[in-house]
């Protein structure tokens, strides 16, 4: 925590951009009904920052001195969540406003607060709003607007920081990092997000400190990876996860394969697939997560494969293992789910049977499942792969030739080719229920005489 105490700054509605016309309703009425019953409410964090920026947030969060149970007698569409830190969750249609009561800097003795090895596993002490403030990641998030004023309060720098695009830790570094390591992933994502630059005293700690990150369990770290690589600023993401040394704790087996490829072509690829997740998104287009972990991992399987195949393995069997090799020791970091993986290694699979062009073969492959990703696939290799640039050519007219034309053209026998049924493009979705097959029933034995 800072060696002084914090300094309340005002900044009066003339002096900032931000209006209620931006905010959404919902909180609104969070924030009015709150202090019409005596509490303190201000709108908090990631939206105060936008808004300053002249961005519209998604999301709108608000610090209350209000208790969580308080503020669930105030809402009855309020509902209360989280062990580590308790919040309310007020639900009005589709937006859910997250209300967080106000933190203490020290821990008071309840047991509300639990550290291990350094770091803050729960925190339900509650405070001040000046405890609020230091006890927040980053200065530019320690914002809080007051609706009874319309004015902002920074007790931490935060407006200046935000007007300077500067991303700069509340408190000592080394010690903010080591009570949640995954705020070294926040601060890269935050600052590819909004274009800021990491304060030098933020940056310094975070090579050091890149290994901590196997203290996070596994299943938050797929929940941040997500969060870095599909919010629309994955390219920056990943290059300055290289810059601050965290692409090899987070991606091992990337950052070991990457290191191996002397043609760089591995990385372009890697690059241009992330480009194109942002160009995506930008176009408010899906991108999804099992596409986007087939070109984080492709290095790594496409080193293991090669090494396989260099002992003796056969094809299908080389493929496989590479494939559960990558995925097991990537789930010592990043736990990727079994319906993102399993497409993810079908996607892998398929890149091999395009060189067949055999008719039974051709339409087989066009009526897979998983084709159109596979073939997106094939053209992101062949982008910076010269040499599979015809095939992934010859593949994108066979896709708009009629049945009959494209059969015409392939060596094999005439007969009828197939093309993908309706409803074919996906398997079912985890959890949902299989199409049953009908079984034939017995016809029941006479009884012996």
């Amino acid at each position: 925590m800072p060696p002084n105490p914090p300094i309340l700054r005002v900044i009066p509605r003339e002096l900032h951009p931000i209006s209620r016309k931006n905010i959404s309703s919902g909180a609104l009425r969070v924030l009015y009904r709150l202090n019409e019953a005596g509490f303190e409410a201000y709108l908090v964090g990631g939206a105060v920052r936008d808004l300053l920026l002249g961005c519209q947030p998604k999301d709108f969060d608000v610090a209350t001195s209000a208790t969580p149970e308080q503020v669930k007698q105030l809402f009855r569409n309020c509902r209360l969540i989280g062990r580590r830190f308790r919040l309310a969750h007020i639900v009005f249609g589709p937006e859910i406003i997250e209300v967080a009561t106000f933190r203490a800097g020290d821990d008071d003795g309840s047991g509300d607060r639990e550290m291990e090895n350094g770091r803050l596993v729960r925190d339900n002490v509650y405070g001040t709003l000046e405890e609020d403030a230091v006890r927040r990641d980053f200065t530019a998030n320690a914002l809080y607007y007051a609706v009874s004023d319309f004015s902002v309060r920074d007790y931490v720098g935060g407006f200046d920081d935000v007007a300077a695009r500067v991303l700069r830790l509340i408190g000592d570094p080394e010690s903010r990092y080591r009570e949640d390591p995954v705020r070294m992933l926040r601060a890269v994502r935050l600052a590819a997000k909004l274009g800021f630059t990491i304060e030098a005293a933020s940056a310094e700690p975070i090579a050091p400190l890149a290994p901590l990150l196997a203290d996070a369990s596994n299943a938050r770290l797929f929940d941040e990876s997500l969060k870095l690589f599909l919010t629309g600023h994955s390219e920056r993401v990943f290059e300055l996860l290289e810059q601050y040394g965290l692409l090899p704790h987070l991606l091992p087996d990337t950052a070991a394969a990457l290191a191996l490829d002397t043609s760089g072509l591995c990385r372009e690829m890697l690059v241009m697939a992330l480009r194109n997740c942002d160009a995506r998104i930008a176009e408010e287009k899906s991108v999804t997560p099992a596409f986007l972990f087939a070109a984080l991992l492709w290095p790594a399987y496409a080193q293991d494969l090669q090494l396989l195949l260099a002992q003796g393995f056969d094809l299908a069997v080389a493929e496989q293992r590479a494939a559960d090799r990558v995925t097991l020791r990537q789930a010592d970091r990043v736990a990727i789910p079994r319906r993102f993986s399993t497409p993810m290694h079908e996607i892998w699979w398929l890149q091999s049977r395009f060189p067949q062009r055999q008719r039974k073969r051709v339409f087989r492959l066009l009526a897979h499942p998983r084709f159109r990703a596979a073939f997106d696939f094939l053209e992101l290799r062949a982008a910076v792969v010269p040499e599979l640039r015809e095939e992934a050519g010859w593949w994108a007219k066979a896709q708009a030739m009629p049945s009959d034309t494209l059969s015409a053209q392939l060596p094999g026998k005439s007969a009828a080719a197939p093309r993908p049924r309706a409803g074919a493009e996906s398997p079912p979705a985890e959890g949902e229920a299989k199409p049953r097959t009908a079984r034939r029933r017995r016809r029941p034995r006479k009884a012996a005489e």
